[in-house]
């Protein structure tokens, strides 16, 4: 069984959203995109837990709302229920000598050859999803995305008709990842990765800035996130595809423990009256580096390519 097929079996999707097994697909997105809006990463920045909630939400969408897979999943789950009623049922005697036998089969790693099937049809409809996208997935998480925007704007707004409130932006450095892949040097497919691919196979981890491929070394590319959570998600989840997996490591932006700040004394009101200056001076700096920025990148992977 693969790895994603077992940690999808960990989940009860259905309980994760909230819904019945009998939801319909429109039932499905909306009780996704209402757990999705609550904890969402960019949401709740001071959550560690939040960025692993929302890729499990992001799990049970892409299963349920594909019908082969929520079959799959469905027939599976059925058949546990179906097994825990039969075991409820038996004497305390013959349960004994049923979990005796079962302890047994599972230490010998045997299975029955409908398990097996069964099993097997998960991991070929996950696999499936995970090659050609959920169309499903990137468009709810779109959705939940614009949402946040729109109450960030709003934010802003009520920002600068109260001077006083504080900022959170305090970093101008956009997390970037490095991506490798098993590539031959006549390969015009690029082991199978395209920059499309590459956008389709990490965009449902947040918004992705720019996907950059090497123009010197086939089966090499730099990706540039919105957020560091978003980056963290894929360097954390994400295998690429099923033949040809992905190596990931950071490139630039990786998050460092700090320390908390200590509680503000009788600096306080200073620092509110040089709020509107400092954000100012960000905003200006912001822009500045912006273009550099990407050169910046490109150069680096320049470099990179050329040292390996």
């Amino acid at each position: 069984m693969s790895g994603k097929a077992k940690d999808i079996l960990k989940l009860d999707l259905y309980g994760l959203l909230g819904i019945e097994s009998t939801a319909t697909s429109k039932e499905i997105k909306k009780a996704y995109r209402q757990k999705a809006l609550t904890c969402h990463p960019d949401k709740n920045p001071d959550n560690p837990k939040a960025a692993e909630l929302f890729h499990q939400l992001s799990q049970a969408l892409e299963v349920l709302t594909d019908a082969a897979a929520k079959a799959a999943y469905d027939q599976i789950i059925a058949a546990k229920k179906q097994a825990e009623e039969r075991t409820r049922k038996l004497d305390d005697k013959r349960k004994k000598i049923k979990l005796d036998l079962e302890a047994r089969e599972r230490n010998a790693e045997t299975q029955s050859q409908d398990e097996v099937q069964n099993t097997r049809t998960l991991e070929e409809e996950i696999a499936r999803l995970r090659e050609e996208g959920s169309r499903q997935l990137e468009e709810e998480q779109r959705l939940v995305r614009e949402q946040i925007q729109r109450e960030r704007e709003e934010m802003g707004r009520c920002t600068h008709r109260n001077p006083g409130v504080e900022r959170c932006s305090k970093s101008n450095v956009t997390p970037k990842l490095k991506l490798k892949w098993k590539c031959k040097k006549d390969d015009e497919t690029n082991g199978g990765y395209s920059q499309d691919i590459l956008l389709r196979l990490l965009q449902k981890y947040g918004d992705v800035l720019n996907v950059i491929l090497s123009t010197k070394k086939r089966g090499s590319a730099v990706v540039e996130f919105a957020t560091v959570k978003a980056a963290e998600l894929a360097a954390k989840n994400e295998s690429g595809l099923s033949e040809n997996h992905l190596k990931i490591s950071w490139l630039e932006g990786q998050p460092e423990v700090i320390a908390p700040a200590p509680q503000p004394g009788h600096f306080a009101s200073l620092q509110g009256a040089l709020t509107n200056e400092r954000d100012y001076e960000s905003v200006v700096m912001m822009k500045m580096r912006q273009a550099a920025e990407r050169q910046k990148l490109i150069e680096q992977m320049q470099r990179d390519d050329e040292d390996e």
